[in-house]
């Protein structure tokens, strides 16, 4: 079963994984209404015609949340790139999710808080 946690909107990482994998979705319903518009019907274009813009909203969504995903968790340029990057080929953006949280990519960096500091080196005098 899935922790609640894992698409905690609330943190950077919860809204890339929660877009990451509707990003994901969105490909599966693209793909559907592609399959539907040329196999058994030709010109059956309704699901295209639903999927494709929701497709392209979700699309840009992942990369703006991608983006700020980078700024937020001090991401390397190349780790940037293949994030955005993997919004482009069906799926991969699940399987760069996978990645990040393997690799930590998706944990907070220690934030160094100046009161933390003072508190600290007041505990240890």
């Amino acid at each position: 079963m899935v922790a609640m946690g894992f698409f905690d909107l609330r943190s950077v990482a919860g809204r890339f994984r929660f877009f990451a994998v509707l990003e994901a979705l969105s490909w599966l319903g693209l793909l559907t209404g592609m399959a539907f518009k040329y196999l058994p019907d030709p010109g059956n274009e309704i699901g295209v015609k639903i999927f494709g813009p929701v497709h392209g909203a979700v699309f840009i969504l992942f990369l703006l949340t991608a983006l700020l995903a980078s700024r937020e968790l001090d991401w390397n340029w190349k780790t940037t790139v293949l994030a955005l990057l993997s919004s482009i080929p069906p799926f991969f953006t699940v399987v760069f999710e996978v990645w990040a949280v393997r690799t930590g990519k998706l944990v907070a960096p220690a934030a160094t808080d100046s009161t933390d500091a003072v508190a600290a080196a007041g505990a240890t005098s």
